[in-house]
């Protein structure tokens, strides 16, 4: 089955419906399976004390350092919910969007979302937790921030209400925007799929594209990333983002990469096996030999091509008797 990849516009969009459509023609011109926006309530989401975090201050650069007032800019309601899913089936992309409070799980479910993505803040929300369980539907689980216990007790929880094991996979995050290299504990993504025996995947917050690249080669089956139409149009997540050219170099290479993969089994490939003879070599004459003569070290060689008797014989043909009469560098 190949990888999943989510093309994650979240917030990038900037509050206007053109910029979001822009943003899903980018992530289906790219070739990524889905698009993800997010779904959400300032006032559900976050009491209006509640500053913005560094990396978003950092990143906007700008005086208020409401979370609130910043997020209430960004929110979409339910009729650009239904245009923005319109237009990705008109492109032939999957709408996905995070919904970060209980209506915003209803609203989701009631548009007919196929598959519900956690965010990693929410791994230790219980009531958010059980509520998507209980849709019974695909869930992909983000860790950004969480120990392994914190993920086996939210697994434990979409379990236990409702949700098959076959339908979850569990994502490998860093909260950090954008995440150290040094940061990234990738094989933590194994750790997951060992402890839990469970599909795993990748949502990557790096800048640049070769640690989800990396991702795959280790067996993620999914893989989520930020992307924007410019990291420097204004917005908390632009700067961590990926611009056009290098999503769509992430896709052409996550694609690459499962090619690669191949099927585990150790045999010649279609493309090599004509070179199998021109590579190997063969046991031929060194010198001239004469019918009757025996063969020794001393009047055999082996060179290039493959096509006679492998080397691999040579203990066999070792005091034998020639057959006929050889010249040099004729295959025995």
């Amino acid at each position: 089955m190949s990888v999943f990849i989510i093309a994650e516009a979240g917030v990038n969009h900037n509050g206007s419906i053109e910029l979001a459509k822009q943003l899903i023609d980018v992530a289906s011109d790219a070739g990524a399976n889905a698009v993800k926006f997010q779904t959400f309530k300032a006032e559900k989401l976050v009491s209006k004390s509640a500053k913005k975090a560094a990396y978003q201050q950092k990143n906007m650069q700008e005086e208020d350092d409401s979370q609130f007032e910043m997020l209430k800019k960004l929110e979409l309601d339910t009729a650009v919910h239904q245009e923005l899913i319109e237009y990705c089936q008109s492109k032939s992309i999957m709408f996905l969007s995070t919904p970060f409070d209980l209506e915003s799980i209803e609203l989701l479910n009631d548009l007919d979302l196929e598959i519900f993505k956690i965010p990693s803040g929410e791994i230790t929300n219980l009531p958010y937790l059980r509520a998507i369980a209980r849709l019974d539907k695909k869930v992909v689980l983000s860790t950004g921030m969480a120990t392994m216990q914190e993920v086996k007790d939210a697994f434990h929880v979409l379990l236990c209400n409702g949700t098959k094991k076959e339908n979850i996979t569990i994502l490998h995050a860093n909260t950090m925007y954008p995440t150290p290299m040094e940061d990234v504990n990738l094989r933590a993504m194994l750790s997951i799929e060992k402890e839990l025996d469970v599909a795993v995947g990748y949502s990557d917050h790096t800048l640049g594209i070769e640690v989800p690249i990396a991702a795959v080669a280790m067996g993620a089956s999914v893989i989520e990333k930020h992307f924007t139409l410019s990291r420097t149009l204004p917005g908390p997540d632009h700067k961590a983002s990926l611009e056009p050219d290098e999503l769509k170099a992430m896709v052409h290479s996550i694609r690459n990469i499962e090619k690669a993969l191949g099927s585990s089994e150790k045999k010649p490939s279609p493309s090599e096996t004509p070179n199998i003879t021109v590579a190997r070599k063969s046991i031929v004459a060194a010198k001239e030999i004469k019918e009757g003569e025996v063969l020794r070290e001393d009047n055999l060689d082996v060179k290039r091509p493959g096509s006679g008797i492998s080397p691999m014989k040579w203990d066999e043909i070792l005091g034998s008797i020639a057959q006929k009469n050889y010249a040099k560098d004729d295959m025995i």
